[in-house]
């Protein structure tokens, strides 16, 4: 399977286990789980065709590990903006972990801190190079450090997702570190 098609069969599979199940007619349970040849059958019949060996090979292949198999069950590890409740149980965080962004997102940043915008959690990475990443594709990265051990101790709540992304409703300014500018 080529790098183009993979990451093709990868956005689709973001779309619809994410962000519009219904466009297909998927119905995702409590957990965000829908049963593999649902799935496949649900896109063939809406004119996208893949299989289940490709489908496989998105989830082995995919770096950000962004979809969970579990039996005869596929979902998104995390990433939502329909209902679904993962299941992960509370964790705490390491005493920082990294938010990556870019520069024109900072002034409304410093003053409403991180919000989840159209998901239900903000995502933090646990090492700057991923950061840095994730913030690279909307532009050049900024990396914000946020003070994960004063905000756990603070009652905040965190989980982390079977990908090692963590996630937490929220990070209100006080607890950001914004890089110095350039």
């Amino acid at each position: 399977m080529d790098e183009r098609r993979t990451v093709k069969v990868s956005k689709y599979l973001s779309k619809h286990l994410r962000h519009q199940p219904e466009r297909i007619g998927l119905v995702l349970d409590e957990g965000g789980w829908v049963e593999i040849d649902t799935l496949i059958a649900a896109a063939t019949a809406h004119g996208f065709r893949f299989t289940r060996e490709e489908l496989d090979h998105v989830v082995a292949a995919n770096d950000k590990k962004r979809f969970a198999i579990e039996g005869t069950r596929i979902r998104a590890s995390q990433g939502h903006s329909v209902e679904v409740d993962l299941g992960l149980p509370p964790a705490t965080p390491p005493p920082y972990l990294y938010h990556g962004t870019v520069d024109r997102n900072l002034d409304a940043i410093r003053s409403e801190g991180l919000r989840p915008m159209n998901r239900h959690d903000v995502h933090l990475s646990a090492d700057r190079e991923t950061a840095t990443r994730v913030g690279a594709r909307r532009g050049r990265p900024v990396v914000l450090s946020v003070d994960t051990g004063a905000m756990h101790r603070d009652g905040h709540v965190f989980h982390v997702s079977a990908n090692g992304v963590w996630l937490t409703k929220g990070v209100p300014p006080q607890y950001l570190r914004f890089p110095e500018p350039h």
